[in-house]
């Protein structure tokens, strides 16, 4: 297989949980340690409408129970969200290049997949320089 043929669902963190837009910050915090998960999807009807990651809720966790603020009000609106055929190359480039930590990887219906972290692709990058990942030409 060429490194032009990985694709990012072959590295992606498997990851069906999800939290909704008017979940509370303590209900994302819970779910977060609970399943031990850095970044998690916001849904709002059935759709993907943002991201939270574990420091979202680390920098305003205090403020936040005061505030009873919500996923809607902390989350990222507009995640980076690819296909899971999506090449692995592209999705590492993009993630570099926005500074951004995840992607949130769909199916060809639009239903999550998963989560492509910073970490996935460092593992990728590990198994490509151990040559666990036959490199054509």
């Amino acid at each position: 297989m060429a490194l032009a043929d990985l694709t990012v669902f072959e590295y992606t963190t498997p990851n069906p949980y999800f939290v909704n837009s008017n979940d509370s910050i303590g209900e994302i915090a819970e779910v977060i340690m609970q399943k031990g998960v850095r970044h998690i999807p916001v849904m709002e009807n059935g759709e993907i409408v943002g991201i939270i990651s574990h420091r979202d809720i680390g920098f305003r966790y205090y403020d936040a129970i005061e505030k009873e603020l919500l996923a809607k009000d902390i989350m990222t609106a507009d995640p980076y969200i690819v296909d899971f055929n999506a090449p692995l190359e592209t999705v590492a480039f993009n993630m570099s290049s926005k500074k951004i930590g995840s992607a949130i990887v769909q199916d060809k219906y639009g239903d999550l997949v998963g989560i492509f972290t910073s970490t996935d692709a460092l593992n990728a990058l590990i198994e490509i320089i151990r040559d666990d990942v036959e490199i054509g030409e």
